[in-house]
């Protein structure tokens, strides 16, 4: 059986592991992503160590998927990092690259809570929020990828907080994020409880419900995943759905909004690993047809 190099880079953590899936990823670490070079370069030492045929990178972003670099972004030190080179440099075998979330989606459609499904959406929210689309089966890319974690969305009328975006302030990243959270109660969500966490939940839940009725009437997904740290606010999801249904309006009308249109992610954490093996399984099937 091939075995397949697997990185996910977050902005806080990166994970690398080897194997053909989730089931098998017995060989991984898991490391702070610090500065480009000393953070690739534990990759890299990783990845030499397990000899994989192929290597499957979902990235942070913004992520030039052509050049295989980091856009302009608020991580210090890595605007304009290039991922692919030195471990291209190190390792001579085929690489798969995309964003974390469309390496998680593709992840949920193999193995997880997306099986069986053409058109869905995985929508991440921790550091900041990200989303990733795939529409038969293909991940949605353009002039870039998508950034729907900074769509604009209403404000709850019970919410003062100002948004902790450095770009725009009160997008839905700047007033649902995992440090929005904390930020108007100066306590991180996985230590809320009583009203904390109460008021926690109805803001995550109105500011998403506004981003997944757009993902409906823009992109009519079959189902949406949300995955994440914060994601795991006791009673979020339950409560997605229930302000979903009052964002749609009855519009469509459909009855599959009316009951489990959001769900959690069927391989919990592992989603963006078993994404980046499906990036090198594809890399891997693309260099073998060119021959």
């Amino acid at each position: 059986m091939r075995e397949y190099g697997a990185v996910e880079m977050g902005g806080t953590r990166t994970s690398c592991a080897a194997g053909s899936s989730p089931e098998d990823l017995s060989r991984k670490v898991t490391f702070p992503t610090t500065a480009p070079a000393e953070t690739l370069g534990k990759v890299v030492e990783f990845l030499r160590e397990q000899a994989p045929v192929a290597i499957g990178i979902a990235a942070f972003g913004p992520l030039g998927l052509v050049g295989g670099r980091i856009g302009v972004t608020p991580k210090e030190g890595w605007s304009g990092t290039d991922l692919v080179g030195p471990v291209r440099n190190a390792i001579d075998v085929p690489i798969g690259l995309d964003t974390d979330v469309n390496g998680a989606a593709l992840g949920e459609s193999r193995w997880g809570a997306a099986r069986g499904l053409d058109t869905f959406v995985y929508v991440t929210v921790g550091t900041g929020i990200g989303g990733g689309a795939l529409v038969d089966g293909e991940p949605i890319h353009g002039l870039g990828h998508p950034e729907m974690g900074h769509i604009s969305v209403r404000r709850h009328p019970d919410d003062d907080y100002p948004g902790i975006c450095r770009l725009h302030g009160d997008c839905l990243e700047g007033l649902a994020s995992g440090p929005a959270i904390e930020g108007r109660s100066g306590i991180r969500g996985e230590g809320l409880s009583g009203s904390d966490l109460a008021k926690a939940v109805e803001f995550e839940a109105f500011y998403l419900a506004q981003m997944i009725r757009n993902l409906v009437y823009i992109l009519a997904p079959e189902r949406v995943i949300v995955g994440g740290g914060a994601s795991r606010l006791p009673g979020l999801i339950d409560q997605v759905n229930e302000s979903l249904i009052e964002e749609l309006s009855g519009y469509p009308g459909l009855a599959e909004h009316e009951s489990g249109f959001v769900v959690s992610p069927g391989l919990g954490d592992m989603s963006g690993l078993a994404g980046a093996l499906v990036l090198a399984a594809r890399a891997f099937d693309r260099a073998m047809s060119s021959e």
